[in-house]
């Protein structure tokens, strides 16, 4: 779902702002609008988004705390359009600032041995096991455009086992599945991931991210969050350098 990514623009320092206490009453002061304007999520707002995206109510924006809408409209000004994922989640806000702070730690940390495009590649695989609609969607796009292979996604999403993987990535989403389905992980997982390259903590990075969007998956079922139009064509079609940036993700 994230998502996906906060993503790669989104550094720990760019978190700061979401580290309020719960319950925090700082809203943006925004005049109301005119009736009968144009209704986009990516301007001020008077109603709530036009798409059915959510069982849930979306809040309109002026009615936000500031850090988030301030998060908001950088990513959107970033990637050229506001990830639904951000707009659903907007719902629960102490949740919101905890799910995107969790995702930027597994999926923009320059350490370890997991580059951003095994990280894409690892949400795929698991969110297609978890059926997930809006995860499959975003996190392919995310991954063509890390990884620039158009087509490995898609293969994964149809069976990970024919898709032309190197050795390494099949040890990363044989593990990672293995969390996924909630499989008895043993000393084997490890040593097969040791032989393919992985350490101990790029271990624990898979499976994170596995668990993360297990739980993620599980949101976006409940809520039945849809996917932006955009994420189908990203990383396929030339860049429309005019709307953005940078690349937004999922979550």
């Amino acid at each position: 779902m994230a998502c996906g990514g906060v993503w790669k623009f989104l550094r720990a320092s760019n978190l700061t702002s979401l580290r309020y206490v719960a319950g925090n009453t700082l809203r943006l002061r925004m005049a109301p609008c005119a009736a009968g304007a144009a209704i986009t999520w990516g301007r001020f707002l008077c109603d709530s988004p036009p798409e059915n995206i959510s069982r849930y109510p979306v809040p309109n924006k002026k009615d936000l705390p500031f850090d988030m809408v301030e998060l908001m409209e950088e990513v959107e000004s970033k990637g050229g359009f506001l990830p639904n994922v951000f707009k659903v989640l907007a719902h629960r806000p102490a949740e919101f600032r905890a799910f995107f702070s969790y995702y930027n730690e597994l999926m923009n940390k320059e350490t370890g041995g997991l580059t951003k495009a095994d990280r894409e590649l690892i949400v795929v695989a698991t969110s297609i096991h978890n059926r997930c609609l809006y995860c499959v969607v975003s996190h392919s796009a995310l991954h063509r455009v890390y990884s620039k292979k158009l087509t490995l996604a898609d293969q994964v999403i149809v069976n990970y086992e024919k898709a032309e993987l190197t050795p390494r990535e099949r040890a990363m989403l044989d593990f990672a599945l293995a969390v996924c389905r909630s499989d008895t992980i043993t000393d084997q997982h490890f040593l097969s991931l040791e032989e393919a390259g992985f350490h101990r903590e790029d271990a624990w990075d898979i499976a994170a991210i596995a668990a993360f969007f297990a739980m993620s998956n599980r949101l976006a079922h409940l809520t039945d969050l849809r996917p932006n139009k955009e994420f189908y064509n990203m990383g396929r079609l030339p860049r429309d350098n005019t709307k953005g940036k940078g690349h937004v993700g999922g979550g």
